[in-house]
Parts: structure tokens; C-alpha cells; sequence
């Protein structure tokens, strides 16, 4: 796929830089970057090359939010009344939550290195991933009620689970704009630097995080704990920590983990990601037309 609306660039040391990259238009998100985010985390996915990802924008902010002048002329979120009809409620999809869901699914740490004002569906697409780092002062804003539509990207689901039901309510009927330095207070954020010093700090996480783990490990134990609980029970979650490490352990990347700490050496983790499962019956996935008729 040819990217317009973003950049992307892999460095030597496997961090994927996805850059936003419309900085005329203070990469305000469209269609069409929506279309190249969710191809871009799906190839990294499924590239062994890859071991983080880091997101940022280009210029002085990293996301505008929604852009309100979409280049086609149709409708914002992607859908349009044909001939005064409404739209089959199964052909609608909200944009941001599509690339919400597959930064979810993407088997690699994830980092947004948020360089500038992040408002809107900015600030939406980034609480799947797993870290956010950001500018001192940077403006930030759940800014939906000021606009008369409700939240999108999944963020009903994330951002209570990042900061709690209290600070979420807040921050979502407000629609106020808050400072960096609020959002870290409240956990949103892991951590806030100068503007110029953003991105390398991302780096310099991303470095941390591979710099000695499997990446198998780290695919499972990203999905373990985003989905581990959400289980009514401990006991569900040790069924699959069960199973997980025995696999791992036999099968995967575990298998010289263990006899390399004991040959007092460096373990060699060779296993094809793409040879683990992304799926578990123990993690059902419901299907998105399911829901709809549920709906």
C-alpha cells in the first residue's frame, strides 16, 4: 500500500516509526490514514523485523482530531445517507475505532510519542497503545460533547480502564482541553519531556522493552494482560497463564530460555511469531456481525 497520510521508517535496532504526516493540516485524521494505520500495524504485525512500534506526528502537534474538511466532500466518519436513506447499520464503522482495534492487535509494543496537542480522536487512537509519552504543555481534549457526538475508537472501553471511571466521566462530559501535565497526575500519560526530547524518549523505551525479551513473550503477555481482566474470576486467568506457559515454554521461545540461563549465556529466541496463534478459545472474539444483530 502507498502511504499519503503517514510515513513510516525501520531503524536498524527494529523500531517502526509511523509518523502522522500531515502537518498542514496539524495531521488532522482522514479516511485515507485510517486505511494506512490499519495496513501499517497489520504489516507490523506480521513482520519479524519489527519489534516496537512508535507513533508520532509531523510538525508541532500530533493530531488535530477528526479533519472537518474531508477532501471528497463525503461524510466525516465514513458514511453518507444514499438518496436521504439511512445506512445499513452493519456497513457502519466508526474510523477511529477500526485503527483502535488493530494498534489492539498489533503483537508488538506499542509507543505514542505525542509531540503536541493530541484532541479528538488525537488522543483516541493512542490508548490502546502501550505507552504514552508527551510534550510538556501539549494540549489535550475528549473534546466530543463540545461537538454533540458521543466518544469513538473504542475509548468507552480504554480510557476508564487507563485513568478510572471518575477522571474518564470528567474529562468526557466536560470536553474540556487539559494540559500534559494533568494527564500525567491522572495516568494517562507514562511520562512528559520537553518538546524536542519526546521522540527520543519513546526510543529510549522501545530500546528497553527488546532489548533482551522474546517476542513471543511479549505478544502473549500484551494480550494476557489487556484481556486477562476482564475475567470474573482469578481462576479463568490462571487456566490461561496454564496453558500459555506451557506452550511457550515447550514449543516457543522458552525452550532456550530456560537452558541458556543455565549455560550462563544469551538465550536465542528464533521463533517465527507469525507460527504462534493469534486466536485462543479462551479469548473468544465475538464477531462484529453478531453484534450487530445484538444491537
Amino acid at each position: 500500500m502507498e502511504y499519503q497520510h503517514i510515513h513510516t521508517a525501520l531503524a536498524e535496532d527494529g523500531i517502526l516509526t509511523v509518523t502522522l504526516n500531515r502537518p498542514d493540516r496539524l495531521n488532522a485524521f482522514t479516511l485515507r490514514m485510517k486505511d494506512e494505520l490499519v495496513h501499517a500495524f497489520g504489516e507490523a504485525s506480521k513482520d519479524n523485523r519489527v519489534r516496537a512500534v512508535v507513533v508520532t506526528g509531523a510538525g508541532r502537534v500530533f493530531c488535530a482530531g477528526m479533519e472537518m474538511e474531508p477532501e471528497d466532500g463525503g461524510n466525516l466518519f465514513g458514511y453518507d445517507r444514499a438518496d436521504g436513506e439511512e445506512p445499513p447499520l452493519e456497513a457502519i464503522r466508526d474510523s477511529g475505532g477500526e485503527v483502535s482495534l488493530a494498534v489492539f492487535e498489533c503483537r508488538k509494543p506499542v509507543i505514542a510519542a505525542i509531540n503536541g496537542a493530541a484532541v479528538g480522536v488525537g488522543i483516541t487512537m493512542t490508548l490502546p497503545m502501550d505507552f504514552r509519552v508527551v510534550a510538556e504543555g501539549a494540549k489535550i481534549g475528549f473534546v466530543f460533547s463540545q461537538r454533540g457526538i458521543t466518544p469513538e475508537a473504542c475509548s468507552t472501553w480504554f480510557l476508564p480502564r487507563l485513568v478510572g471511571m471518575q477522571q474518564a466521566f470528567e474529562w468526557v462530559y466536560s470536553g474540556d482541553i487539559f494540559l500534559a501535565e494533568e494527564g500525567l497526575n491522572a495516568g494517562l500519560f507514562r511520562s512528559v519531556h520537553p518538546r524536542d526530547e519526546v521522540l527520543e524518549a519513546a526510543y529510549g523505551l522501545a530500546r528497553k522493552l527488546i532489548a533482551k525479551s522474546s517476542p513471543v513473550s511479549v505478544a502473549l503477555a500484551k494480550q494476557m494482560l489487556w484481556r486477562n481482566p476482564n475475567f470474573d474470576h482469578p481462576m479463568q486467568a490462571h487456566a490461561v497463564e496454564s496453558r500459555l506457559i506451557y506452550r511457550s515454554s515447550e514449543y516457543w521461545d522458552g525452550k532456550d530460555g530456560f537452558k541458556a540461563f543455565l549455560e550462563k549465556r544469551d538465550p536465542v529466541f528464533d521463533t517465527d511469531l507469525n507460527s504462534v496463534p493469534t486466536q485462543f478459545d479462551f479469548w473468544p472474539e465475538p464477531p462484529l456481525e453478531t453484534l450487530n444483530r445484538l444491537l
